[in-house]
């Protein structure tokens, strides 16, 4: 048994806060997408502690936490899970620096302004 309704909410309201999308999270976690899809849907299903686990790790958190959550039915209260940060956070730097690049580049000789 377990409460996939619990780690339904954890699995996709981590993934919303790192913005982090279903692909991103199968292709990380190595889970398919359909596995993915029953679980963020809380379809009642045993699943190995292997596919939790890499969830979990994908999500940045402890190895076992959506093991746990599936045992207790409510979400595991940690520490910091992990200094990596959001997937979000990332995408966000990186259009800054692009668009940091391209005001220097246009700033060079033979650049775009010239």
């Amino acid at each position: 048994m377990g409460n996939w309704e619990a780690v339904a909410k954890v699995v996709n309201d981590r993934m919303q806060d790192r913005g982090i999308t279903q692909r991103e999270l199968a292709e990380t976690s190595g889970v398919s997408p359909a596995t993915l899809r029953q679980i963020q849907q809380g379809v009642a299903r045993q699943r190995s502690r292997a596919t939790l686990a890499a969830i979990s790790r994908a999500l940045g958190l402890p190895e076992d936490h959506l093991r746990e959550v599936s045992l207790r039915g409510r979400a595991v209260q940690s520490g910091p899970t992990t200094a990596e940060p959001a997937l979000g956070d990332l995408r966000r730097e990186l259009a800054e620096l692009r668009e940091r690049v391209e005001r220097i580049e246009s700033r060079l000789p033979g650049g775009a302004a010239e």
